[in-house]
C-alpha cells in the first residue's frame, strides 16, 4: 500500500512558512506541529489488500470513478480548487460482456441504503461526448444526494480496523468532516486509488498528528507545501518540503511548478455566486444564479463562463424551450451546451427509473451583455439590482407520489413535498496553449462530469459558492412542490364517486324515459 499525505499551507507567506526543524523525523514516523491549512491524503491499494465484494466488482470494470463533494461550503486552497456538485457522483464503464448489475448492490452495500440505484441499465444516465479527443470519459453517470459519509465510516471500521484497534477507527471517523472523497479504478492500474482532502483538521484548529509507517512494504511519502507564485499563467507551482518514511531522516527542500487543469481565481478576484429559486415557485421554478457585477470578470479575454448542474429526477430541463435565442439571451444564458440523463416532458416523477439530468450551460456575463446587439432585450426582470448580475434558469417540477418519493423528505406541511437541488459548480472555461501536458500535475483531477465535455487542453478558473448561512450552511436549496394531500383527498374521492353515480343515473334515467315515452307514442298511433 502507498500513501501520499500532502498539508497545503493557508497563508504560508504571510506566516513566513514552516520551520523544517519542527518536523520531528525518526526512523519510522514524522511528528506534524500545528499547521493551518488543508490536507490531502491519498491511499493507491491493490487488488489482493482489497476486500472480495469490491475486487469482484471492480475486476469487472473498465473504470470507475466515484466522486463525493461535501454540500458544507469551504475554502479551497491550491491545488485543491476542483469542485463538483455536492453529493456522490459515480462514472462507470463496464468491460465489455460484464455484468452490470453488479455495481449498484455494492453503492448501496457501502454508501448506505438511501441509494436509489438498481442496475446500471436502469439507473444511470449515457452523458454526451462533445470533444472527440478527450479520452477520460466514462460510460454511464450517476448522480444521487448525499449529506455525509456515515455510512461509508461505519463499512470501512467494520472491513478495516480490528475490533480493538481504536487509533484505525478515528482516523476513518475524520472523513465525516472531509472535503471531497475520490476513487479510482481503471484496468491498467489495477489498483484502486483513495483520495480525500479536507479544507481544514477535523479536530482542531490546526493539524497537529504524528504519521507512522505501518509496515516495511509500505511507502509513505509526506509533503508541506506552500502555494507559490508561477512563471507561467497556466501553471500551479509549489515549494515546502518532502519527507520519505523510513528513507530519510530529515526533510528534503522542493519548489516545482506543473501545468494545471484547475486554477483559483485571480488573488484579486473576489467572485463567489448565490443559488435560490425566485418565489413564489409553483411548478415551474426558476433557479437563479446571483453574482457580484464589479468582480465578475473573465481571467484571460479566452475565457467564458459556464454552469454544471445535476438535477434529481423530481425536476427536468425543456431542451425545446433552451433552444430559442431570445429565450436564453432573456435569462442572461448563452447556450444549453449539453444535457443529458431524464429530459422526458410528460413523464411523472413515480414512473422515472434514471437518477435524473445533468447539463452544461454557457453563461452570459457582463462583458457579453454589453458587447450584444440584444443587449436592450438580454435584462431580467431585476437585472443589476443591488448591483447584482443574476443569470435565471427556468426548471420544471414532476408530478410527485403523494405517498412519498426516495428523493424527497418529508414536510409538515400537508399538500407539500420538499425536493433538494443541489447547488451548481461554476467556472471560467478559458483555452491553454497547444502542447502543455496536463497529466504531470500530481494533483491533477478528472472524470468530473463536466470536463469530458471540453478539450484536453481546457483550463477550469472555479468561481467558489458563498457562504450561506455560515459554517453550518448547506449547499442545497430546497424546493416546495404542491402535492396531493391524502388526508384530504378522502374528500375528493368521496365527491368524485358521488358524481359519478349521480351522473351515470341521470344518464339512465334519461335513455329509460326516452324509451318508455317511445313506446307510449307507438302505442298511442295503434289505437
Amino acid at each position: 500500500m502507498k500513501q501520499r499525505i500532502t498539508y497545503l499551507l493557508k497563508n504560508a507567506h504571510e506566516q513566513g512558512g514552516v520551520d523544517p526543524a519542527t518536523l520531528e523525523v525518526s526512523k519510522d514516523s514524522l511528528k506534524i506541529p500545528g499547521l493551518n491549512g488543508a490536507k490531502e491524503w491519498r491511499i493507491t491499494v491493490g487488488a489482493k489488500e482489497l476486500p472480495q465484494e469490491i475486487w469482484q466488482v471492480l475486476k469487472l470494470s473498465h473504470e470507475l470513478h466515484i466522486r463525493w463533494t461535501s454540500a458544507t461550503p469551504y475554502d479551497a486552497i491550491s491545488p485543491l480548487v476542483s469542485r463538483t456538485p455536492p453529493g456522490l457522483h459515480v462514472f462507470f464503464t463496464p468491460r465489455k460482456d460484464a455484468s452490470q448489475d453488479v455495481l449498484c448492490p455494492l453503492l448501496t452495500n457501502v454508501f448506505g441504503r438511501g441509494i436509489s440505484c438498481h442496475s446500471v441499465k436502469e439507473s444511470f444516465s449515457t452523458p454526451p461526448i462533445l470533444s472527440e479527443r478527450f479520452a477520460m470519459s466514462a460510460s454511464h453517470q450517476y448522480y444521487q444526494s448525499l449529506p455525509d459519509l456515515h455510512d461509508l465510516i461505519v463499512y470501512l471500521q467494520h472491513k478495516v480496523c480490528s475490533a480493538e484497534n481504536t487509533v484505525c477507527k478515528d482516523q476513518i471517523a475524520q472523513l465525516s468532516k472531509a472535503a471531497s472523497l475520490d476513487l479510482d479504478y481503471d484496468t491498467i492500474s489495477h489498483a484502486l486509488q483513495i483520495t480525500t482532502t479536507w479544507a481544514r483538521s477535523p479536530v482542531g484548529p490546526t493539524w497537529s498528528e504524528v504519521i507512522r509507517l505501518r509496515s516495511k512494504s509500505d511507502s509513505v511519502e509526506v509533503g508541506v507545501l506552500n502555494p507559490e507564485k508561477p512563471t507561467e499563467p497556466e501553471e500551479l507551482s509549489l515549494g515546502g518540503f518532502l519527507t520519505v518514511l523510513g528513507e530519510d531522516d530529515k526533510p528534503s527542500a522542493t519548489l516545482f511548478s506543473f501545468p494545471a487543469r484547475h486554477h483559483p481565481l485571480p488573488i484579486e478576484d473576489t467572485t463567489a455566486f448565490k443559488t435560490s429559486f425566485q418565489q413564489p415557485s409553483g411548478l415551474h421554478p426558476t433557479l437563479q444564479l446571483s453574482f457580484r457585477e464589479e468582480s465578475l470578470k473573465p481571467p484571460s479575454p479566452s475565457c467564458s463562463l459556464h454552469t454544471y448542474l445535476t438535477l434529481p429526477s423530481t425536476v427536468f430541463l425543456d431542451r425545446y424551450q433552451l433552444s430559442d435565442p431570445l429565450f436564453l439571451a432573456s435569462n442572461n444564458l448563452l447556450s444549453l451546451r449539453s444535457l443529458s440523463g431524464e429530459s422526458d416532458l410528460e413523464a411523472p416523477a413515480w414512473v422515472i427509473k434514471k437518477w435524473g439530468s445533468a447539463s452544461l450551460f454557457e453563461l452570459k456575463s457582463p462583458r457579453d451583455y454589453y458587447d450584444d446587439d440584444l443587449s436592450a432585450s438580454a435584462s431580467t426582470e431585476d437585472q443589476n439590482k443591488a448591483g447584482d448580475w443574476n443569470v435565471t434558469i427556468p426548471l420544471h417540477l414532476r408530478y410527485l407520489d403523494p405517498s412519498g418519493g426516495e428523493n424527497m423528505t418529508s414536510t409538515s406541511q400537508p399538500g407539500k413535498r420538499t425536493t433538494k437541488i443541489p447547488w451548481p459548480a461554476v467556472f471560467w472555461a478559458c483555452e491553454a496553449e497547444e502542447g502543455l501536458k496536463m497529466g504531470v500535475n500530481p494533483f491533477d483531477r478528472v472524470n468530473l462530469g463536466y470536463d469530458g465535455l471540453f478539450g484536453p487542453k481546457t483550463m477550469f478558473y472555479h468561481v467558489p459558492p458563498a457562504r450561506v448561512g455560515g459554517e453550518h450552511g448547506e449547499l442545497y436549496e430546497k424546493l416546495e412542490a404542491p402535492v396531493l394531500d391524502l388526508q384530504k383527498s378522502r374528500y375528493v374521492e368521496a365527491g368524485s364517486a358521488f358524481v359519478v353515480v349521480m351522473g351515470f343515473a341521470w344518464v339512465a334515467w334519461v335513455l329509460l324515459r326516452g324509451t318508455f315515452g317511445r313506446k307510449v307514442d307507438e302505442g298511442k298511433k295503434k289505437i
